[in-house]
């Protein structure tokens, strides 16, 4: 298994596919947005960038993903953004369902906050601009929030990302010391 996963890893079919996972949770969000009608609040932007990262690694993988540089970098963009786009969603679950025993619920802010030299939200303001509310459930499938459903769908990424790390170490091909 392990070494079936190295060489998979080492494909592009393996980077396609996560960029096709990306492309197509990408379009599901613009689907809700723009034919929906749902808003997106501000959690909801910071994670469809967060998306747009993992989209970014897995174009770095693509490049050369037998080259250990590019496939590392990949490997490295993939599962830093992962992380920090499950630290978001959670975050957006909190915003969502608060703990009971806290006297004031915490709350998002009003606007994204992206820094200047890259000002997505004015570049690109029908996917970037935050016009809803973080603690709003305004969806639900299977009585799971959209935040609920990213918490799963990252937290997968990244047990993906940590099977197809360890299958760099464990899966390799022997190494041949006379040919």
């Amino acid at each position: 298994m392990w070494r079936a996963l190295n060489q998979f890893s080492r494909s592009r079919a393996s980077w396609l596919l996560l960029l096709l996972c990306v492309v197509g949770l990408e379009a599901t969000a613009l689907y809700f947005q723009h034919y929906q009608g749902l808003a997106p609040c501000v959690m909801c932007i910071y994670e469809r960038v967060a998306l747009f990262g993992i989209g970014v690694a897995a174009l770095l993988g693509l490049i050369a993903p037998n080259d250990p540089f590019w496939r590392t970098l990949g490997l490295l963009g993939y599962g830093v953004t992962a992380g920090w786009a499950l630290k978001l969603s959670l975050e957006h679950v909190s915003y969502q369902f608060p703990d009971p025993n806290q006297l004031f619920g915490a709350t998002c802010d009003v606007a994204v906050n992206f820094p200047t030299w890259a000002p997505l939200n004015q570049w690109l303001p029908s996917v970037f601009e935050a016009y809803g509310d973080c603690s709003k459930v305004v969806w639900q499938w299977l009585g799971w929030s959209m935040p609920q459903w990213l918490v799963g769908i990252f937290s997968a990424m990244l047990v993906v990302w940590a099977l197809v790390v360890i299958a760099q170490f464990i899966g390799r091909p022997p190494r041949r010391i006379f040919s």
